[in-house]
């Protein structure tokens, strides 16, 4: 038997032109810390290099999508491209996800279980959303850490109900993410892989050239309505949110307590996530 860690991203071809990326950490609920989303971008960028790739399908292996970013790792694993000033957590997973969104190649996120935090963030940097309709979508570390890295809900949304997910932290289930505009539609969960499927089989009968055009044509669109600017300017009030006192303490949990209990503890008031009556 190898001694060799299992692979974070497992990478396979389902269709023709179709490359399928899973996120696989499902003993940590897929948390992304720096060794996943190193891999993830790497063969992202290798896609959209591959003229034989038409379409990116991002999923999570075991029980869900992701759970968020990786609170209990240091995350120092990689060099990066942004210098280690203050906010500079905010804007390097910010320009992650724009790039995902200035790559040629169409990308579809496949969501199941729960797509929380840092989770929704991957989601949206996606072009396509599917999700299971019992699916957990929310952003509770709005509740003692900070707002969002990328601040999707006002725009994806709008703003009565992204303000709504801003003030408390609640989950949405997969069939309220389609009705409020954070995915394309919601299914049952045995459904799920076969729409997808569906669905970028038919993205990959139109040539990529054509592909390119038209997904840089929507993206352009909304950075003409300022969606670009509004995000990166979120992204500085994100950072704003590890100098109040209650992320502070909240922080100081983590290492006191544990990062389960502390999550735990976040959340047992509202009675939901890990709490959930």
């Amino acid at each position: 038997m190898s001694d060799a860690p299992e692979p974070v991203l497992l990478v396979d071809e389902p269709l023709e032109k179709v490359r399928r990326l899973t996120l696989n950490r499902p003993h940590k609920r897929n948390a992304l810390n720096d060794r996943l989303r190193g891999a993830l971008f790497d063969a992202l960028r290798a896609a959209d290099r591959d003229p034989d790739v038409s379409v990116v399908i991002i999923r999570g292996a075991g029980t869900c999508f992701s759970a968020g970013y990786d609170l209990g790792s240091r995350n120092t694993d990689v060099e990066r491209s942004i210098a280690p000033a203050d906010g500079w957590w905010s804007r390097h997973v910010v320009n992650n996800w724009f790039e995902m969104w200035d790559m040629a190649t169409p990308i579809i996120a496949q969501v199941h279980g729960y797509c929380l935090a840092g989770g929704t963030e991957l989601a949206t940097a996606c072009d396509l959303v599917y999700v299971a309709d019992d699916a957990q979508v929310g952003y509770p570390p709005v509740r003692l850490m900070s707002p969002p890295d990328m601040q999707w809900q006002t725009w994806m949304m709008g703003l009565r109900h992204g303000m709504e997910a801003l003030l408390t932290g609640d989950s949405m289930t997969g069939v309220e993410a389609a009705a409020r505009g954070f995915a394309n539609r919601s299914v049952p969960l045995d459904e799920l892989e076969a729409l997808v499927l569906e669905r970028a089989g038919r993205v990959a009968k139109v040539p990529p050239d054509l592909l390119a055009l038209n997904k840089r044509a929507a993206h352009r669109a909304m950075d003409a309505m300022g969606m670009r600017t509004g995000i990166r300017a979120t992204a500085e009030i994100q950072a704003m949110g590890f100098h109040q006192a209650s992320s502070r303490a909240y922080m100081r949990s983590f290492a006191e307590k544990g990062v389960t209990a502390a999550l735990s503890e976040r959340d047992r008031q509202f009675e939901d996530y890990r709490e959930q009556q």
